[in-house]
Parts: structure tokens; sequence; C-alpha cells
């Protein structure tokens, strides 16, 4: 059986930012934290992804993202690249490869600000 090996080597420091959640005035509010858990990763970014729109193309900043296994990332998690301090959003649920509880792999998309 041929177990599975990260594609890339886990170089680029990143911290889980895991959310908190509150209640206020009967509406659930999710707050981050501004420092989260340092983590190494590999982070590709593969130029982004593309998508049409209402004939509008735009690029989306998307990357891949391979780490250790942690059972606290989760699908509402975000991640920050500490070189860049740019913050992601996790877009869907980390899969733990192979069930073995040893590295997951994940999609990300960076959180913009604006209209």
């Amino acid at each position: 059986m041929k177990t599975y090996k990260p594609s890339f080597p886990f170089s680029t420091a990143i911290e889980l930012l895991i959310p908190t959640y509150s209640t206020a005035k009967g509406v659930p509010k999710k707050a981050f934290p501004e420092e989260g858990i340092r983590l190494n990763c590999s982070f590709k970014t593969f130029g982004g992804t593309e998508t049409t729109n209402n004939d509008v193309y735009t690029l989306e900043d998307t990357a891949h993202v391979e780490t250790w296994f942690r059972p606290d990332i989760k699908a509402d998690c975000r991640i920050k690249v500490l070189s860049t301090g740019q913050v992601y959003e996790i877009i869907n649920t980390p899969e733990n490869i192979d069930m073995r509880s040893q590295f997951c792999k994940f999609k990300v998309r960076a959180i913009r600000g604006g209209a």
C-alpha cells in the first residue's frame, strides 16, 4: 500500500484563526482573534481561480493548503499568512487524507474589503 506524501514542503508559516461565537439580541455573531495558533504548511496559489459571472471575468485569489492534521481546523476557520499578513477563509471542509489523522488538505479564498 502506498502512503500519502505531501506535494511540497511545509515551509510557509500561517496562523490558524479559530472563531468564537456569541449571541447579541438573539443574533449569533462570529468573531476571530487577532492572533492564532502558528502552523507550517505548503501554500500554493497556482494563479488563483478564474470565474465568469454575468459576462464579467474575474480572478479570485484562492490557494491550496496542505499541513499536519489538526481536529480544530474546520470550514468556519480562517488562516493568516504571516509573511504577507493576508487573511484567507477556508472554503471547503478540510480533508483528513486517508483518514489517518496525519495530514490535511483544504482550499482557501482571500478576504477582501470594499464593495
